[in-house]
């Protein structure tokens, strides 16, 4: 029987394309990859049986609840991540986090022809050199907040301004000199973000290929669909919060241990694996946490896409090193669990081998998701208000 084009399947469900791409990243439906390389198909039986037994209600993969929201950011289809339409693999290694972010916010690139203004707002209040790096981030949306007379202009303008206060509220960690960024067939480029973070996070300078996976963390962090705070971003986006408001809501989300602080108990476990040994990390994290902190994830059966990029320019830049060699060592005896990396394994490796501090990672994170919460705040502006009411199902005490 032929293969349904995207077009088919999803008026066969009555559903908008969006919608049936999340069903695939979801595992409710599976895809399969065109001749053309770019568009998918989807079998007639499969489809069918969907449609005979409705929407979906609930993953068949995992037991989160399964709410669908359309959007035209990001697909994650088949372990490939896209923004856009632009595989995330690609844009890692080829365009600057500026870039990328242009594309989240207005869906095209914005070419780097000049640095983002640093936007200077004073030294976080009580603050000593050795507080939290998460506290620093949420005082630089505040301050940044409440200084800017336009809180409702376009994303990039936003987003510029609150991603170079958030970059700026962290302390310098090294020389104070911005490394340069480069990348294949450019020109090195100057007081980029990702430069920006280095001198701001690492205390050495960066061998080379080093501000290149920084700068590739920060694009493959972007945005990933509808993460827990993603969706807390859209739920505040959706009663009108203004965008510094909706950020802070997914500031608050992304702090939990299991998500954008996830690196920093992988980093628990390398710096135990390098006292003991990785069998030993690996169990005693798994009876602390009950998982292993940075492998498995619920939408990649076959291993994180992202951890694989970063992973391969880690080795490229620091080829040999004892650190690097650790983290393989981590990464092997997870495999003989089962269980294999996931991008918060290659964002902790990222800190570690270049001697960042233990929630360095967890800055990086936090810095490169706030492109792709304002891009889907910008995108729940232009949705009906107040649409997310979750019904409660009572239950006796």
């Amino acid at each position: 029987m032929e293969q349904m084009t995207v077009a088919q399947a999803a008026r066969r469900l009555g559903v908008k394309p969006p919608t049936l791409y999340a069903y695939v990243s979801r595992g409710v439906l599976r895809s399969h990859r065109a001749a053309d390389g770019r568009s998918s198909l989807f079998d007639p039986g499969d489809i069918e049986a969907l449609a005979r037994r409705g929407r979906p209600r609930r993953s068949s993969r995992t037991a989160a609840l399964d709410i669908v929201i359309e959007t035209s950011l990001t697909t994650i289809e088949r372990e490939r991540v896209r923004y856009r339409g632009h595989e995330t693999s690609r844009l890692a290694r080829t365009r600057p986090f500026e870039e990328v972010a242009g594309l989240l916010w207005s869906g095209e690139f914005a070419p780097f022809d000049a640095p983002w203004p640093e936007v200077s707002l004073g030294d976080a209040p009580a603050m000593t050199a050795g507080g939290r790096m998460s506290d620093r981030l949420a005082w630089a949306v505040y301050a940044a907040a409440v200084t800017d007379p336009h809180r409702r202009s376009d994303a990039a303008v936003v987003g510029r301004r609150m991603v170079s206060a958030m970059v700026g509220a962290l302390p310098i960690a090294g020389d104070g000199r911005t490394p340069r960024l480069h990348l294949p067939d450019r020109a090195p480029l100057r007081s980029t973000v990702a430069g920006r973070l280095w001198a701001r996070l690492a205390p050495g300078r960066p061998p080379t290929g080093g501000v290149t996976a920084m700068n590739a963390a920060l694009v493959l962090l972007a945005d990933h669909e509808l993460a827990a705070s993603t969706l807390a971003v859209r739920v505040a986006a959706s009663t009108r919060a203004d965008p510094y408001a909706a950020v802070t809501a997914g500031l608050a989300t992304i702090s939990g241990p299991y998500h954008g602080a996830a690196s920093r108990l992988v980093r628990q476990v390398l710096d135990r694996a390098q006292a003991t040994s990785s069998d030993v990390a690996l169990a005693e994290a798994y009876e602390r946490n009950g998982l292993y902190p940075g492998f498995g994830h619920k939408l990649y059966e076959r291993g994180d896409p992202r951890a694989r990029v970063l992973l391969d320019l880690l080795h490229e830049a620091w080829p040999g090193n004892r650190r690097m060699a650790q983290v393989d060592a981590l990464i092997t005896a997870a495999r003989r669990r089962g269980e294999l990396p996931n991008v918060d394994v290659a964002l902790a490796a990222l800190a570690y081998v270049a001697g960042m501090a233990p929630d360095a990672g967890e800055a990086v994170f936090t810095i490169a998701r706030t492109a792709g919460w304002l891009a889907h705040a910008f995108e729940e502006y232009d949705e009906p208000v107040l649409r997310f009411r979750p019904r409660a199902q009572y239950r006796e005490p």
